[in-house]
């Protein structure tokens, strides 16, 4: 029986072996520097990214993949003999990624069953949640199911992070210039988090250390989770927070990815994201 196979963007900070394995196909967003313009995780890495900035004198840019570059993915699973296709993208909150893939599935109208889903995150949220829909698209499962799993998982995916500072934030358009501007003044270290798909500072901390401290309780005092995944950009003190994190009850295994350039862009050098799943509350039992 054909499967049904799953899309979704490079926001998504899936490493290319994570993706493979996965069966997941993975759409590139485009990086600018200058008038220079790099496909995502195809002509430009994490690790060429982050040497990139420290080296700018400026803030690089992101763009939303074109409805042609969906459509080319979708046809590649129509072609593959697919039973039909869920795409998982990037908030619209934060991006034109979602409207983009909307764009370019309807080329594909009558042809092949198709469902384009904006998950209301980023980074690993948006990866755990693909992760979890080719797992369940693997086992036989038809598209409705698949896709009724993925609206039940954008409820229950978190997406914490600690940043350095808020000007990335704040300078590329996704966070207010008043938090930014407050953080600044009071040097703190902020928390933000994913919250009904826009970025929001979650609190306010002193510290460095103390940001990391307050970060990994929140995710601790959550467990027992379904799903764990920590991305960082180019962070020096990551290993001592997945040592961490390793202790927490968690259902599949911890996940490290790197935090690619579609997020990094915005949170900067240093940044660490949290990214989990909750379980699902019992039947009666409200969310």
């Amino acid at each position: 029986m054909a499967d049904v196979r799953v899309v979704t963007d490079s926001a998504c900070d899936l490493s290319d072996a994570l993706a493979r394995e996965a069966g997941i196909d993975v759409v590139p967003l485009t990086i600018r520097f200058g008038h220079e313009e790099l496909e995502d995780r195809r002509e430009l890495s994490p690790a060429e990214f982050w040497r990139r900035c420290k080296a700018s004198p400026s803030l690089p840019e992101t763009a939303a993949p074109s409805p042609g570059a969906f459509q080319a993915a979708f046809e590649r699973a129509a072609d593959g003999g697919a039973a039909g296709v869920v795409c998982c993208t990037l908030s619209s909150g934060v991006s034109a990624t979602y409207q983009a893939a909307r764009a370019g599935a309807e080329a594909l109208h009558g042809r092949l069953p198709l469902e384009v889903v904006d998950t209301r995150s980023a980074t690993m949220g948006q990866g755990l949640i693909s992760l979890a829909a080719a797992e369940l698209a693997a086992s036989g499962a038809p598209l409705d199911a698949v896709v009724a799993h993925v609206r039940d998982l954008i409820g229950r995916t978190r997406v914490l992070g600690v940043v350095d500072t808020l000007d990335h934030l704040q300078r590329g358009g996704r966070i207010g210039g008043a938090a930014a501007l407050v953080g600044s003044l009071l040097s703190v270290k902020p928390v933000i988090q994913v919250r009904d798909g826009v970025v929001e500072q979650e609190s306010k901390q002193r510290t460095r250390a103390r940001a990391l401290d307050y970060l990994v309780a929140k995710v601790a005092g959550d467990a027992p989770l379904e799903r764990l995944a920590v991305c960082d950009g180019a962070a020096a003190d990551i290993e001592a927070v997945i040592d961490r994190l390793r202790p927490i009850e968690v259902t599949h295994q911890l996940v490290r990815c790197d935090l690619g350039p579609v997020v990094g862009t915005h949170a900067g050098p240093g940044a660490i994201a949290l990214c989990y799943q909750v379980p699902a509350p019992p039947r009666g039992v409200g969310r």
